[in-house]
């Protein structure tokens, strides 16, 4: 009896080992936010999305990105010091349409630093749609509750291509049909694509 009972601890043990590591190790699994990889005509942007503190607004870019919408868009506003703005307009400066805006998120502890990911909108909080951008500098007056009492939504950050986002937030701009600092040559977003699934 002795020898059976000293012969099912290590067992046992083993046994609750490979449960909880596969329990937990799951559970990691399960945590991983989504990730998304913009290809430019200036290199790669790997995006990492905070589906936790800003829902709404990840969903919401996710319906873009599957249904392809960002697919031949340009960043079309560089301003350095500021940010990088993308995902509306095509290389002929047209805009794209878009589907019903997304309710602003923007108090959920999420800052306007160097290299977040936020969204556009007017002077109505909850206007955002499909243009994003890439915060380059830190804008602490875009953060909740901003100048309007609302702020901006941010839902994530850069996790890889930081040294494209430098080069983008450098290049020549000028005034193009109305609109303001436009990239010289256009920065075209050639795909946009969900490289780590959301939850």
């Amino acid at each position: 009896m002795q020898q059976t009972t000293s012969l099912f601890k290590p067992l046992l043990t083993r046994f609750l080992t490979v449960f909880f590591g596969l329990t937990f190790g799951t559970a990691v699994l399960a945590a991983q936010p989504p990730q998304v990889s913009l290809k430019t005509s200036m290199g790669e942007i790997v995006l990492e999305l905070d589906q936790e503190k800003a829902p709404k607004t990840v969903a919401n870019f996710l319906q873009y990105v599957k249904s392809g919408h960002y697919k031949g868009t340009i960043f079309h506003r560089v301003i350095d010091g500021f940010m990088i703005q993308g995902g509306g307009m095509d290389a002929k400066m047209v805009t794209k349409k878009t589907n019903k805006p997304v309710k602003n998120e923007a108090n959920n502890g999420l800052l306007n630093e160097p290299y977040s990911l936020a969204m556009a909108r007017t002077a109505d909080p909850d206007s955002a749609t499909a243009q994003f951008f890439i915060n380059v500098a830190a804008n602490t007056p875009l953060d909740y509750p901003g100048r309007d009492g609302f702020g901006y939504t941010v839902f994530g950050k850069v996790v890889k291509g930081q040294d494209v986002v430098d080069k983008i937030k450098g290049v020549v701009v000028d005034d193009v049909r109305g609109q303001q600092n436009v990239p010289v040559v256009p920065i075209v977003i050639q795909s946009a694509t969900l490289v780590k699934p959301a939850k």
